[in-house]
């Protein structure tokens, strides 16, 4: 990365005309979309709609749009409170998806049935408003997510899994790398922002520094993944034109992790990356369970004895204290045995709200967080040790299914795995489950197993993916 990150910052360094840049942005973008239009893919026109749902989570809600245009739109009372717009919208989207999937007469109770552990978190979320201090902002929230596993159905049920796959984000890195790229360096008055004691960010087109990380994360690992499939595809115009465009856009998401300074995304997209890659080898995709319930447990031991996380966080100048990250927890722990119910929790995202809000920060003079900078403490103060628990299961039945999935089609099962372990690490020090953010829904595409989605995947030949996934079944049980 040392060697190719000068060459990067020249290319970067050029300076244009902030309306000559964006003039050069709004063209290519537009370029990119003809081009992937006329390619014809087999999608449906559905496929939009989750589109323009990614773009939203990654970038920023309806209402900041309409301002950035000109069209000022009131938030609310206040921040926490947030735009009953925007929540209408987010509605709204999810709806016109339950429409598509009615039309595509899904079997509900069958999808309901594969992903027992999915759903009850779900419906965790939701029943745990009730007990919420701010039930109406709980529920506006929720209402936010609650297009996550519909938007993820619709990729899910497309004809051709692989392909729908590969448009929602490649479409989605045509308008996030661009733009971000155009506001950091010629528009700094909208990509680049100021935490709460005045320290410059740069957010591209996403709310904060860790979320342009995080679409970084997601991007940067799905070009990789095409790479991989690209590059075995036999020579013509058409793979030296991908090959251009993934080499742009890794490029791209270089430069932006880089400004974001994102520690946590670069270090998850870096340990995905190197799972798909070595998940390829066939001993350890065999015992792929054994290997990573192995590194967990050294992981864990690592923690406790030498404090890895800590040491890691030093080596890459952040202080032994992830940036803080470790006070704030111990503060949020302890406010949270006071003033909240340690089984049940706060409700559902409301643990950074009101009085446990100000608690924590009565321990700062300038700094009021508003969240814990990890998943799992974060599900722990607003789910209680219930939901917690719930998502941990959760988790072990996706990396089950995952597991198995890799036996049946292995590029989308070492995507999935990949990703899985990226979401993990990622949550340790971002609030990661239960958001309105790009990494939750894109959680939701490779934990749901849809039952129509082996009968809608295209497939090169019946027989050889019969043979193919006999032989892979009969090497995972030890059969000859």
């Amino acid at each position: 990365m040392n060697l190719i990150e000068p060459h990067i910052a020249s290319l970067f360094g050029l300076h244009l005309p902030p309306r000559l840049a964006l003039f050069l942005t709004l063209a290519f973008i537009i370029f990119l979309f003809r081009r992937d239009i006329r390619e014809k893919p087999d999608v449906s026109g559905a496929l939009w709609l989750p589109l323009l749902w990614l773009v939203l989570v990654c970038s920023r809600p309806v209402s900041a749009w309409l301002n950035i245009f000109g069209l000022p739109v009131s938030g609310g009372g206040s921040v926490e409170e947030g735009s009953p717009l925007d929540a209408c919208f987010f509605l709204a989207l999810a709806m016109a998806g339950f429409c598509v999937l009615s039309n595509r007469q899904l079997q509900f109770s069958e999808i309901v049935s594969k992903n027992g552990w999915l759903i009850a978190f779900f419906l965790y979320c939701f029943i745990s408003i009730a007990w919420s201090d701010f039930p109406f902002i709980a529920f506006k929230r929720w209402t936010k997510i609650f297009g996550h596993p519909i938007m993820a159905l619709i990729v899910l049920t497309e004809p051709d899994l692989g392909e729908a796959l590969r448009r929602l984000m490649k479409r989605c890195a045509y308008v996030v790398v661009p733009v971000s790229i155009l506001w950091i360096k010629y528009y700094p008055q909208l990509g680049v922002g100021y935490d709460e004691l005045g320290n410059p960010m740069n957010r591209g087109i996403a709310m904060g520094k860790n979320l342009l990380g995080g679409d970084c994360l997601i991007l940067g690992f799905f070009f990789f993944w095409h790479l991989l499939q690209t590059w075995r595809a036999e020579r013509s115009t058409q793979r030296r034109n991908e090959l251009w465009l993934i080499a742009g856009f890794f490029i791209g998401i270089s430069w932006l992790l880089k400004e974001a300074h994102s520690a946590t995304s670069t270090i998850s997209l870096f340990v995905a990356i190197l799972i798909v890659v070595f998940v390829r080898i066939r001993f350890i995709k065999k015992f792929i369970g054994t290997y990573i319930l192995a590194a967990l447990v050294l992981l864990i031991v690592a923690e406790l004895t030498v404090g890895l996380s800590g040491r890691l966080s030093e080596s890459l100048g952040r202080g032994s204290t992830l940036t803080g990250r470790t006070e704030l927890w111990a503060h949020a722990l302890e406010v949270q045995s006071k003033l909240s119910n340690p089984i049940l929790g706060a409700g559902f995202d409301s643990f950074w709200l009101g009085e446990t809000r100000q608690a924590v920060a009565a321990f700062y003079a300038k700094w009021n967080p508003g969240g814990g900078h990890n998943g799992y403490l974060d599900t722990y103060l607003n789910l209680g040790l219930i939901g917690l628990s719930i998502l941990i299961v959760l988790l072990i039945a996706t990396f089950w299914k995952i597991r198995l999935g890799l036996f049946r089609d292995f590029e989308w099962g070492r995507y999935r795995l990949g990703f899985f372990a990226a979401t993990l690490l990622h949550a340790w020090t971002e609030t990661t489950f239960g958001t309105v953010g790009p990494l939750w829904f894109v959680f939701y595409i490779i934990a749901l197993d849809c039952p129509q989605t082996q009968l809608m995947t295209a497939q090169p030949s019946v027989e050889v993916s019969r043979s193919e996934e006999s032989r892979e079944l009969a090497y995972a049980t030890g059969e000859p």
